[in-house]
């Protein structure tokens, strides 16, 4: 029974009400997901639903590129990259005699709420159409081309906007929809060009997109560890050329065999002028005499299928969007449905285009470092993980810390891992700090696996999977004594543990120990990696993003085998343990139809009721049916059973088929966002055990035995926070290795709505208009 403080959805109604959907301006990767979201939301709360093609040129042509939509109209076009309504720039709706036919078109249609996906010119045009309407309406009824009585069932035209663009350049939320599927295409080309670099001892310049925007660049760089990067609104200092030829040649000597440039097509120097790549090349080439070549990625950043995140992001994007203009009035101003760490929120949209004009007016005035505090705390932290990372000090520059850390991988490797362990051990350095490998997990430690790790050993660590310093489940309380006599002989004075729900065990044992072991009185932080994404204290752990892609590729080549065969359903089995993490977001991002998991108890009406969903799908055009189960979602409910269950009820209806997915969800290499919220975590765990250090020196040593010296870093709703693992006791379901509450949960009704299921849905957390001061206050984003 829903609580009296809850706001359903339900209670919302869209009869009578008809929405239009367009795309505007350049193409992004998700666009298609959250076309799909808006049209069948809307279409589940009883709206009419219009595609509008082409963008504002189709809204002022009218005729066939205005159509009402049916809910199969959207199926197949989730996994679709680019746009299937079509976006075009549109010159004709600039001018008001454009705007007063596009305003016909609607009002003949009855279309007075519009979602609008597209960039800042797309929602600055729509908020001005917005503003003209009654305008608008005046002057058709004096023309004659509609009923005086239409002012008044048409007064007001509701705006709400998402934002689809690569470059993530619009201020007010922290990722845009395609900017993560860019990245995909960016690490690809990366990843696939460092092997051949490494072969012929070769400098890659790459040239990115971001006319106006460094983000992909920066972000990118980051994720593949480059040398050097150039964005608009960073320029290097004055002999920029002679710093990078010097660190380049340094690189050479310490036997690196590549070296990999990364160029903003928008980058300048500080003077405003142009740095393009065949600049760079030749310089490097006249200087250096490298062999450099240039590889330009253009509109191959813009295709391909778009990823997991983005898919989700357009999802949750699209439903809120249909929300906000189902509850939107006549004195709401135009807004954008945003991204804020992991929450979706409402800003103004005006607000936004402003903030992001001021971003353009700083870096043509000069003013960079405006410019990048504009950009948001996400983009800030960004560049400053960067700057710590890329540019080794020389040892006379680095402060003399004199203390030992350590680094461990503990549980089931996740991609990501190598990435945290590279940040970790480089900014430890830069902090001052010996820094120290240890293999195989605790049980590695009591046997004396350690060994110094020194700022080369990590190169190339970002992009490789698995766990490259090995890592085991072994839980440390039967090794005490040979852990405690390893910390004195390595005279070790802090531990930064990477891992999953055993990393988390280990260090609740390790407080435990802290009564019999003076060695154990240390600071020690945890970084939450495992593909279960079953940490308490954290909504995101490192591995989990690559996991979940893995899921949504495997289904959508499942999913396009069904739709030849026609007629058949595939029953999924993901990964997790007791965690439905996996099969709940993997459902949501490959559209299946149902994702049995353990957090919300099934029994055999609703899997009967599941068939029978399917059984009726099969008699509509959308012949093929995908379903999720977690593996421990239900011990007697096995995939087994299911997909017997499924096979004999839809005997004669559908065929059915099963698949494991198993190990390969732990195994690839890592995605962007993985690479990233790595590297930027990791840091912050280290920035912080030099603090504790500091705080925690006494008399010629390290003593730390309260509670908040042993923290895990995790990502709460918008904030990264250091929790002592004491506390986080009461939040754990120990007997099934999850939190007692988990964020993600609240998303579950989106896969049922967008499945065709009838649900209940808290609407509770949407709805509040926040502005972008608020909103840009975030510690630090979830965006990569």
């Amino acid at each position: 029974m829903a609580q009296p403080d809850k706001r359903l959805f339900e209670n919302l109604s869209g009869k009578g009400k008809a929405i239009g959907v367009l795309t505007s301006g350049g193409d992004a990767q998700g666009m298609n997901a959250a076309v799909r979201a808006v049209v069948r939301m809307g279409i589940y709360v009883q709206a009419k639903v219009y595609f509008i093609y082409e963008g504002y040129q189709g809204m002022v042509d009218g005729g066939d590129n205005i159509e009402e939509v049916s809910w199969e109209s959207v199926s197949s076009i989730l996994q679709v990259g680019g746009t299937v309504i079509g976006s075009a720039r549109c010159k004709s709706f600039r001018t008001r005699e454009g705007r007063l036919q596009a305003a016909n078109n609607l009002v003949q249609r009855g279309i007075t709420n519009l979602c609008v996906i597209g960039g800042d010119g797309s929602l600055t045009g729509a908020n001005l159409f917005r503003e003209e309407w009654s305008g608008l309406l005046d002057e058709l009824v004096q023309n004659g081309k509609i009923e005086a009585e239409a002012t008044k069932q048409y007064a007001h035209l509701n705006i709400v906007g998402m934002v689809g663009s690569i470059d993530n350049d619009f201020c007010g939320t922290d990722m845009t929809i395609g900017t993560d599927s860019a990245l995909h295409r960016i690490i690809e080309v990366v990843d696939a060009i460092m092997t051949t670099a490494q072969s012929h001892q070769r400098t890659f310049v790459l040239e990115v997109m971001g006319r106006h925007c460094g983000y992909l660049a920066l972000v990118s760089a980051l994720a593949c560890g480059a040398d050097w990067v150039f964005i608009p609104e960073y320029p290097p200092e004055e002999g920029w050329e002679d710093t990078m030829c010097n660190k380049l040649s340094e690189n050479r000597a310490r036997k690196k065999r590549l070296n990999i440039i990364i160029v903003s097509e928008g980058a300048i120097d500080c003077h405003n002028k142009p740095i393009t790549s065949d600049l760079v090349k030749d310089l490097v080439m006249k200087r250096l005499g490298f062999d450099t070549r240039v590889t330009i990625l253009g509109h191959v950043q813009r295709g391909g299928t778009p990823s997991a995140f983005d898919r989700i992001l357009a999802s949750r994007m699209g439903v809120d969007c249909v929300l906000a203009l189902l509850e939107a009035t006549p004195e709401t101003p135009a807004c954008v449905v945003s991204l804020c760490g992991n929450q979706a929120v409402r800003l103004p949209l005006m607000e936004c285009v402003q903030m992001t004009q001021e971003v353009q007016k700083a870096m043509d005035e000069r003013r960079f470092d405006d410019a990048v505090r504009l950009r948001g705390r996400s983009f800030e932290n960004n560049l400053n993980t960067y700057k710590l990372l890329s540019h080794k000090k020389n040892v006379s520059e680095l402060p003399k810390s004199n203390f030992n850390v350590a680094v461990l991988n503990v549980g089931a490797p996740a991609a990501g891992m190598n990435a945290a362990v590279r940040s970790a051990v480089r900014v430890g350095i830069t902090e001052g700090h010996k820094m120290f490998a240890v293999n195989d997990g605790f049980e590695g430690f009591a046997k004396g696996q350690i060994k110094e790790i020194k700022w080369g050993d990590v190169g190339g660590y970002t992009g490789q999977g698995g766990s490259l310093l090995g890592t085991k489940r072994t839980l440390p309380a039967k090794y005490f004594d040979q852990i405690a006599e390893q910390l004195r002989t390595h005279k070790i004075n802090a531990l930064l543990v990477i891992g999953g729900f055993e990393a988390y065990l280990g260090l609740l044992e390790m407080v435990e120990g802290r009564g019999k072991y003076d060695e154990f009185c240390i600071p020690m932080v945890m970084v939450p990696a495992t593909v279960s994404n079953n940490v308490p204290g954290s909504d995101f752990s490192i591995g989990a993003d690559t996991a979940l892609n893995t899921i949504t590729d495997t289904c959508d080549r499942i999913k396009q085998s069904a739709s030849g065969t026609k007629r058949r359903v595939f029953i999924i089995e993901t990964m997790g343990g007791y965690c439905g993490y996996l099969a709940n977001m993997g459902g949501l991002a490959a559209g299946a139809d149902a994702a049995y998991i353990f957090e919300e108890s099934f029994d055999i009406r609703e899997l009967q009721a599941n068939v029978e969903h399917l059984t009726e799908k099969m008699k509509t055009s959308i012949q093929r049916g995908l379903v999720l189960r977690n593996e421990n979602s239900n011990e007697n409910y096995t995939t087994d059973f299911i997909y017997q269950l499924y096979s004999e009820e839809g005997r004669g209806v559908f065929d059915c088929r099963k698949n494991v997915l198993g190990h390969m969800q732990q195994g690839g290499a890592p995605s962007p966002f993985d690479r990233n919220f790595g590297t930027k975590i990791s840091a912050k765990a280290v920035q912080w055990i030099s603090k504790k250090l500091v705080e925690t020196y006494r008399k010629g040593r390290v003593f730390a035995n309260t509670d908040d010296s042993v923290c895990l870093l995790g990502m709460r709703r918008r904030n990264l926070l250091f929790q002592p693992v004491t506390q986080l006791k009461d939040e754990t379901d120990f007997k099934h290795r999850i939190p007692k509450e988990q964020w993600w949960l609240k998303m579950r009704p989106l896969m049922k709505i967008l499945a065709k299921y009838k649900t209940s849905y808290d609407i509770s957390d949407a709805g509040k208009l926040e502005h972008v001061n608020m909103c840009r206050r975030t510690d630090e984003a979830v965006a990569i």
